[in-house]
């Protein structure tokens, strides 16, 4: 989710703990474990979703971009 949107499901949603993806270069170790382990989940999502994965445009081939993987 882009800052904007997150701003927003937060707002609608007091209490919440939901992040922008970790996009930077060099993040700090618990950033970059927090990369990892989405990479890795959204890795497993591709295997599932072969078509998805084939579709440069989809969700998940999408957020696996911003987040860099």
């Amino acid at each position: 989710m882009t800052k904007k949107g997150v701003a927003a499901y937060r707002r609608a949603n007091p209490g919440s703990k939901l992040q922008t993806a970790v996009t930077e270069s060099s993040p700090g170790p618990a950033r970059a474990k927090r990369r990892k382990s989405f990479c890795a989940r959204s890795a497993g999502q591709m295997k599932m979703y072969p078509e998805a994965a084939k579709d440069p445009n989809s969700r998940i081939r999408q957020a696996r971009r911003r987040w860099k993987c």
